[in-house]
């Protein structure tokens, strides 16, 4: 549900509300017209705060926006840069731990070898 339209159908059902109390208690007409009136400049009010809400509600959702496309790039290429960083300093140990499996291996395949001629 959109924000603005949550507030306007907010609004609408205050003004709704306020109209039906107003014209539901027994007054005389001139306390109704000036509690009207009274209402009315109220509801302009609300409804000025309204907008000024859904307004700093959609400036803050186009900042955001905007931050996050200048982000997000940004911190993948930081990841990547990292992750080759990472793979460039894992390298020299890679080829000393497959030497040493390969030796291992060749040890294991010696030692069969052995086992199995005697």
């Amino acid at each position: 549900m959109k924000a603005s339209t949550f507030f306007i159908g907010l609004a609408a059902g205050a003004v709704t509300s306020a109209i039906t109390v107003l014209y539901s208690t027994p007054q005389p007409g001139s306390e109704l017209r000036s509690s009207v009136k009274s209402a009315s400049l109220d509801m302009k009010d609300k409804l000025k705060d309204v907008k000024g809400k859904v307004d700093d509600l959609k400036d803050s959702v186009t900042n955001l926006s905007k931050e996050a496309k200048e982000l997000v790039p940004e911190t993948v290429e930081e990841m990547k840069d990292s992750v080759a960083d990472w793979k460039r300093s894992t390298e020299h140990n890679k080829k000393r731990l497959e030497k040493e499996i390969s030796a291992i291996q060749n040890a294991l395949d010696d030692l069969e070898k052995s086992i199995g001629s005697q």
